[in-house]
């Protein structure tokens, strides 16, 4: 995995799946699902994000129900999430959906909204580019990082050539064909 680098949005603690997906769009195109993150606390910030990005969480980043909301992160073209603590159903949709979150403990003091975080995959650090500080990020096993490079558990299996090209079911949700 390469290295990533983008501007700092900086989140709290606790910062609910309902803020990142509002429960009345759970079943919307994920285009409007995507402009709808951060809607209730942030309005407008999607119009300000850019490919690249990173987020900065507090403590359990992502607690709340099981739906897609880092798909939705994902969709915006953020680079990653860096937080003190990941909820761990928060955690599994993003792998998942291959959007790339990870713990790092004393992330939140490091950085100011605006500055640009550094991330190094090849040593587990993230570093602040203007002041220097740097935290060790928590590595995420190499399976799971196949998963989030490979965009997610269904492009992974398509590319594969475990099931064929996704098509969309029932209420545009994914539906795969396991091939024989």
């Amino acid at each position: 995995m390469s290295a990533i680098a983008g501007r700092v949005w900086k989140f709290g603690d606790d910062i609910n799946t309902d803020l990142m997906l509002p429960g009345s769009l759970t079943y919307a195109s994920e285009d409007a699902q995507k402009r709808a993150v951060f809607s209730a606390n942030r309005p407008g910030w999607v119009d300000l994000v850019a490919a690249g990005d990173v987020i900065v969480g507090g403590r359990n980043y992502g607690i709340g129900s099981s739906r897609p909301a880092a798909r939705s992160l994902r969709n915006l073209g953020l680079g990653c999430l860096l937080a003190e603590s990941i909820n761990g159903l928060f955690f599994r949709n993003a792998v998942n959906y291959g959007f790339l979150a990870l713990e790092c403990p004393g992330v939140s003091d490091l950085f100011e909204e605006g500055d640009i975080a550094e991330l190094s995959p090849a040593d587990w650090r993230v570093r602040n580019r203007r002041t220097g500080g740097h935290v060790a990020v928590a590595p995420v096993p190499e399976g799971l990082l196949t998963i989030v490079r490979g965009g997610g558990v269904y492009p992974l299996l398509e590319l594969q050539g475990l099931v064929s090209a996704h098509t969309l079911g029932e209420k545009g949700k994914r539906a795969a064909t396991v091939r024989e």
